[in-house]
């Protein structure tokens, strides 16, 4: 082997070693040629375990029937976000998701490279959820003193016309059993709006189940929704899914857009005919819910980008609400923020009064691209710094809208810093609306997710 080619070796053996996802490559005969330590995190073993030797060794459990692996080594042809069950050397059983791809050179096929994701700490922890919200589903319907669901419209506050209209819409709506569909920018309220929605229903005393469809890989979503037959997959007992636990009640379905589409079709069947059959069962099992789903897109736009199937969306629409955002409610800034004030004040013991006019200012005068979550999260902000009876601008987040901590609203600061806040902003919030998932934050931001690990760990977020 020559120094060059040796030093290209290297230098890709440790890009691919610095990944943060396992990485396995095998060639046509099935010998592991590079193993990173990502992948033996996932996989409970060594790397000396498996690099070198054949696949089948290494993993016994597997055939070449069951393996991604092999199965792209004889086919040629790429397997993606397939979810894999096996046990290792150690008799430890793993779950991983992998997307698996064929490896040509000068169209040649010479091997298969396999990108994973460790799901059984996942699992483990959406079966735990099941299980509790089982239980708790179990015990309000025999205390029936709170149904999971705590605001009602009354709590919604506005002054805005065209959002007193909506509300007036969801109370008839809440007449109703029809399914219904709320969209709005993130932040604008939606699940109080559906929440309200429910208390004000006949189903009131049912249970509220609320799911983010982006939370979950597809795989786990789907058992996550429908349950599981005892046996759909190794390990798996009979469990019941939300459908099921929402019974004579409502499922709450946020970021629609974001559950595949194979699995919004499933979905669909089940608001046609009220029938739900557990992952790996046979039978069908009759169940009363409310679907209430909700998206941070405009549904055309979804429709556009295929991200929500068209007979969805019509089955849906029959009752659909947009919430306006709170750029568009400007006369609800001030009555927001008096709300969060008397909140904070409660919950730190603090005594403040209100907000410094030039505060008033500033807050009228921003985007408000995060919305009332968003004002929300500055007058906590501002409470938490306050030594005073009267929130100022020195009290004002650094990040907010380039503010410069004068009483000159419009005061400038460098554009490099500038930009570097606005940046700063936006991945805070971008975390925040994903509690903390940087692979949610990346795609909202639309950067690569090692990108926006750098910015986190430069600019020391959260840090």
């Amino acid at each position: 082997m020559s120094v060059e080619l040796y030093n290209t070796r290297k230098v890709l053996e440790a890009i691919l070693s610095s990944i943060d996802e396992g990485i396995h490559v095998i060639d046509m005969n099935g010998l592991t040629i590079f193993y990173n330590a990502v992948a033996a995190s996932h996989d409970g073993m060594e790397v000396s375990e498996v690099l070198g030797r054949p696949l089948l060794e290494a993993f016994p459990s597997l055939t070449r029937h069951s393996s991604t692996l092999l199965n792209v080594v004889k086919t040629g042809k790429p397997i993606a976000f397939k979810e894999q069950s096996y046990v290792n050397l150690h008799g430890k059983k793993i779950e991983t998701m992998n997307s698996t791809l064929p490896i040509y050179v000068e169209g040649q096929l010479i091997g298969a490279v396999e990108i994973a994701k460790d799901i059984s700490k996942l699992r483990v922890m959406s079966e735990h959820l099941l299980d509790l919200k089982s239980t708790l589903t179990k015990q309000k319907k025999k205390i029936l003193d709170h149904n999971g669901a705590k605001y009602n419209f009354d709590d919604i506050l506005t002054d805005n016309p065209q959002f007193r209209t909506v509300i007036e819409q969801g109370k008839k709506a809440a007449s109703s059993s029809s399914s219904v569909l709320v969209f709005g920018e993130s932040g604008v309220g939606k699940e109080l709006f559906v929440q309200s929605i429910h208390n004000a229903s006949a189903r009131k005393k049912g249970p509220f189940i609320a799911q983010n469809c982006a939370a979950l890989p597809e795989t786990l979503l789907e058992s996550l929704l429908f349950g599981t037959a005892k046996g759909s997959y190794t390990g798996a007992i009979d469990r019941q899914g939300l459908f099921e636990l929402a019974d004579e009640g409502t499922l709450f379905l946020d970021e629609l857009q974001s559950m595949p589409i194979e699995l919004q079709s499933k979905l669909l069947r089940v608001l046609e005919d009220g029938l739900v059959r557990r992952i790996g069962g046979t039978k069908s099992i009759s169940v009363d819910v409310r679907v209430v789903a909700a998206m941070n897109i405009h549904p055309e736009e979804a429709l556009k980008k295929n991200k929500l199937r068209a007979d969805l969306f019509y089955r849906l629409n029959v009752m659909s609400y947009k919430l306006p955002p709170l750029k568009d409610r400007k006369e609800d800034l001030l009555k927001l923020s008096c709300h969060f004030i008397s909140l904070y004040n409660g919950m730190l013991g603090k005594n403040v009064k209100g907000l410094k006019p030039s505060v008033k200012t500033a807050f009228l005068a921003h985007h408000w691209p995060g919305n009332v979550r968003e004002l929300k999260h500055t007058i906590e902000y501002m409470m938490n710094v306050t030594e005073g009876t009267i929130l100022t601008e020195n009290e004002l987040p650094v990040f907010f809208n380039g503010y410069s901590g004068t009483d000159n609203i419009s005061a400038l600061v460098p554009l490099r810093e500038a930009l570097k806040k606005t940046e700063e902003d936006l991945i805070r919030r971008a975390l925040a609306q994903t509690n903390g998932n940087v692979l949610q934050a990346s795609k909202i931001l639309d950067i690569p997710r090692q990108t926006l690990q750098y910015k986190i760990k430069k600019s020391n977020i959260g840090g």
